[in-house]
């Protein structure tokens, strides 16, 4: 019987499955169940008879013989800032390739007593494991105090004190964007920081302060901004009066975004007078007056790696690599070169 057959007579079962791609019933059974210990090319050939069948497992049979629900968590926040929005999208869309259900809570504030109040209420629907999308130190705190129930993986979260973590390499990222401005001839570099208690905030100075020691620069003040379009615009206020500084780098788009109007408002010119750089790539960036250079996150690969540490604290496997390479992104707001059309913008 053919595939289109099948799906025209009946609801198609798993040995329909094993049927169509030339397999057992537990070869199929382990496809499903995500286990590893199987050939690519018999994965892949189940994996079509699946899609051609559309083939759906019966959960709550599963988790019967399993004692697995093949469901995880996620915990995110609503501030609504690019960087975190994105990685919720893209961890969910990779449960759901690696044939998990997901439940999703989104925390209005983060701090410890929320966080924990979610991983409990995770824990009471029998989730396998959780994906905290918030690394703040309470976040991480609460993720260690819960992490024995079950798997708790942080996305940029500290590897020092994190069992389970993925993300972009923030200080490596920080450091690629301060070289950038200091090879332009920048030496005064300030830096707009994210708010106190964030990993990724902290890595961003670090990898600032790192760059400038070796290239045996001075730091500036840091000016403390919370991730806001607005921040960034205040903190271009004051800038903006300040000539001894002639570049900045914004530990965030948004910022960057802030601080471009305030410069633009008080005359100050975005890169002949002033060079600015930002960190996320948001769809925006390209766009703005001047467009923005910026250091690119591959968001798609951190939900997929995010997915993949989760199942391998599950299944007791070694997890993939947890750092991944950010990408610097030249466009005009960094240098007077490319004013002219950005013909090396990306």
């Amino acid at each position: 019987m053919t595939a289109s057959e099948i799906q025209s007579a009946r609801t198609p079962v798993m040995a329909d499955v094993a049927r169509l791609a030339g397999v057992s019933h537990q070869t199929v059974s382990r496809v499903i169940n995500g286990q590893t210990n199987l050939r690519p090319e018999t994965r892949d050939r189940v994996q079509r008879a699946i899609d051609q069948l559309g083939y759906r497992p019966n959960r709550a049979a599963r988790a019967l013989v399993t004692k697995r629900s093949a469901t995880i968590g996620i915990i995110g926040s609503k501030g609504g800032f690019w960087g975190p929005s994105t990685t919720h999208r893209t961890v969910q869309s990779a449960a759901r390739e690696a044939g998990f259900s997901v439940s999703a809570v989104s925390l209005t504030t983060l701090t410890r007593e929320e966080l924990v109040g979610a991983l409990h209420h995770l824990h009471d629907q029998g989730v396998e494991g959780i994906v905290l999308i918030a690394a703040t130190d309470d976040a991480i705190a609460a993720a260690r105090s819960e992490e024995s129930v079950v798997p708790v993986v942080v996305v940029e979260g500290d590897p020092a004190t994190s069992r389970w973590t993925i993300g972009i390499d923030q200080a490596g990222g920080a450091r690629l964007a301060t070289r950038h401005l200091i090879e332009a001839g920048h030496q005064r570099i300030v830096h707009l920081s994210g708010p106190y208690g964030w990993t990724e905030s902290r890595a961003r100075e670090q990898g600032w302060q790192e760059a400038l020691d070796d290239a045996g620069l001075p730091w500036t003040p840091v000016l403390r901004g919370d991730w806001s379009a607005r921040s960034g615009y205040e903190c271009g206020l004051r800038l903006a009066e300040d000539r001894t500084v002639t570049a900045a780098f914004c530990a965030n788009d948004q910022m960057a975004l802030g601080l471009l109007r305030a410069f633009h408002e008080n005359g100050r010119r975005v890169p002949e007078d002033f060079a600015v750089v930002g960190f996320d790539d948001i769809p925006e960036a390209a766009y703005l007056i001047p467009p923005l250079t910026t250091i690119r996150q591959d968001f798609t690969e951190v939900g997929r790696r995010a997915i993949g540490i989760l199942r391998a604290a599950l299944d007791g496997t070694a997890p993939p690599e947890r750092s991944i390479a950010p990408e610097l992104i030249v466009r005009s707001s960094s240098t007077v070169a490319l004013r002219q059309g950005d013909s090396h913008a990306d």
